[in-house]
């Protein structure tokens, strides 16, 4: 099928691109930043409205949203918090506008969101069917899955609840250095859980939900065995030849990154109930062989 990517020019967005290409399906980005001469990148505004770019929705065979400034740049002071809610919702508004204008919308809108949504949740296991959380992370997924609900009058409508890519991009990229060098180590207690997935799993498991008509509603793109921060730790470790005794406390993260930190010092045992149900079989079902493959 023809499938719009917007946001589709970053880490995520190139991942799945390859990944439905290799599958024989045709792929159209829209960015804000077009490379010269690639056809099959379209210019877009997002902030809030339809516009010419929308004809490229018109007809597609699915739609993914993965548009909004990243959650880790900056530091969250109240400015950054309300520009990350404002990238999300006006990327999103703008697709559910465009689709609703359009006489031939697309069969599927598939539109990112996060593992944050469930908000700090201890030790219980996570599945998609619990609510949201009242701390920033869960308000504003919250805020982000109820821009995209109202393309369900037009389009099967999947919610992509995201945690911890493991890939040479992202936060795996980002927290690299100091274990490389020897110095990385637990932050805080070390027993905030971290729901992750391989790159290769988030873009093969994005694929599947857009192609599989039974796939509706939120799903955690997690893997199938979450693991606290310590054991992060050790496995990076390990799997990088380098002691790990460096722990980071909690008072130093909070005065480094501000409100920032308690998406490190807290967590949730996010486990994908539903992609397991529709028999998703995973390429990496531990954080050791989907850091191997990104790291040996």
């Amino acid at each position: 099928m023809r499938i719009v990517i917007a946001g589709g020019s970053g880490f995520l967005g190139r991942a799945l691109r390859q990944t439905l290409g290799d599958a024989g399906h045709q792929v159209e980005i829209l960015t804000r930043r077009p490379r010269p001469g690639r056809k099959d990148e379209l210019p877009w505004q997002p902030n809030g409205a339809s516009g010419p770019w929308a004809r490229a929705l018109s007809g597609a065979g699915a739609v993914v949203n993965l548009a909004g400034e990243g959650i880790a740049d900056k530091r969250w002071t109240a400015a950054r918090k309300q520009a990350l809610l404002k990238s999300r919702l006006d990327a999103t508004n703008s697709l559910v506008k465009a689709m609703a204008e359009l006489p031939a919308p697309p069969g599927v809108f598939a539109s990112a969101s996060g593992v944050g949504y469930y908000g700090p949740t201890g030790d219980e296991p996570i599945t998609e069917a619990a609510p949201a959380g009242h701390d920033f992370l869960g308000e504003m997924a919250s805020a982000w899955e109820d821009a995209a609900a109202p393309a369900a009058a037009h389009a099967r409508v999947v919610l992509l609840r995201t945690g911890l890519v493991m890939g040479s991009e992202g936060a795996l990229g980002k927290m690299l250095l100091p274990f490389k060098l020897g110095v990385g180590g637990r932050l805080g207690s070390g027993t905030q859980w971290m729901p992750w997935i391989s790159v290769d799993d988030w873009a093969g498991l994005t694929a599947r939900l857009i192609t599989d008509d039974t796939a509706r509603g939120a799903f955690n793109l997690s893997g199938p065995a979450p693991v606290t921060n310590a054991e992060f730790t050790r496995t990076l470790g390990r799997v990088l030849g380098r002691p790990t005794i460096f722990p980071v406390p909690a008072f130093a993260l909070r005065l480094a990154l501000g409100e920032l930190s308690d998406a490190l010092l807290t967590g949730q045992r996010a486990v994908p109930e539903k992609a397991l149900a529709l028999g998703y079989q995973f390429r990496h079902a531990t954080l050791e062989a989907a850091l191997r493959a990104v790291l040996d």
